[in-house]
């Protein structure tokens, strides 16, 4: 048996003290040094936001976001998911003017749901919009149209999206953060945010002309140029067949271009009775799905 070196043993503790005793030192400099001063009421604000982290303020999520609202940058009402009472509450605990933000919201540039836009072949596969749009563009006659398939639904963090009856997307504007989700995941293209005070609204994407169109969705823009006649001017085009309305000028906008309208593929949104159709639209009532 070997004899214990009690003294190589003695030797190698004391050094690992020395050694824990130096690095330790030299953690408690660096702390010192490299030490950022970060203000306490950050947590506290992180603490009275959703937390869900949507992006719709335009930071990356909560704590960015109430690191802006300490240095500034931003105010409460820039947080789309508070509540009116959530974000006074932020306001009164920063000693900050809360803000007047327009509400933003996902919207929708689609009508043709499956009682009224045809279908020109059966998809079977995955139930998914982007894997049905990669077959060919997907089994819509219309090729700018809504597929149906609910990735919108699916990505929507917050239940602000549902389907209707028809397969359509309907936005829940209360429950909306404009965070974009539905804007990314569409294949198609068709959702957009837009102020809630955009109320003349074109539901269409389609690009094809008159009858074409008409044959393809029964509620498709066909190009007739009848709202762009009644709005004043330049407030709507018509290009590449489609209605297009210039923001810039919707204080001019008004229900007015819709009412001649003969598909009611232009609307109003109203703020207490939903959407509005023209007295020309064309009224539909039936239920069921169009046939291939």
């Amino acid at each position: 048996m070997h004899a214990i070196d009690f003294a190589s043993i003695g030797i190698t503790i004391a050094f690992m003290s020395v050694l824990g005793l130096v690095l330790s030192g030299v953690l408690a400099v660096a702390n010192r040094k490299l030490w950022v001063y970060e203000d306490p009421r950050i947590d506290e604000v992180e603490e009275l936001l959703p937390k869900t982290n949507c992006g719709a303020c335009g930071t990356a999520g909560c704590r960015p976001f109430a690191e802006a609202l300490i240095q500034g940058k931003l105010t409460p009402a820039n947080c789309t998911v508070s509540s009116s009472e959530e974000i006074d509450e932020i306001a009164e605990y920063l000693g900050v003017d809360a803000g007047d933000v327009v509400k933003r919201v996902a919207r929708l540039a689609c009508a043709g749901g499956a009682h009224v836009a045809r279908q020109r072949a059966h998809y079977d596969g995955l139930e998914s919009c982007r894997a049905a749009a990669m077959v060919a563009g997907g089994p819509k006659s219309c090729t700018w149209g809504c597929l149906g398939l609910a990735d919108c639904e699916d990505v929507c963090d917050l239940d602000a999206i549902s389907m209707d009856q028809h397969g359509l997307p309907v936005v829940d504007t209360a429950k909306c953060t404009a965070c974009e989700d539905c804007v990314d995941i569409c294949p198609k293209g068709l959702f957009s945010i837009q102020p809630i005070t955009h109320r003349l609204w074109v539901a269409c994407n389609n690009l094809l002309h008159d009858e074409e169109a008409e044959s393809e969705c029964e509620v498709a823009c066909t190009g007739c140029e009848k709202c762009a006649k009644d709005a004043p001017d330049g407030l709507i085009q018509i290009r590449s067949n489609l209605a297009r309305i210039d923001y810039s000028k919707n204080s001019l906008a008004s229900p007015i271009p819709i009412e001649r309208c003969p598909t009611g593929a232009i609307v109003w949104l109203d703020e207490v009775k939903g959407v509005r159709k023209g007295i020309e639209a064309k009224h539909i009532i039936r239920e069921e799905a169009l046939p291939l």
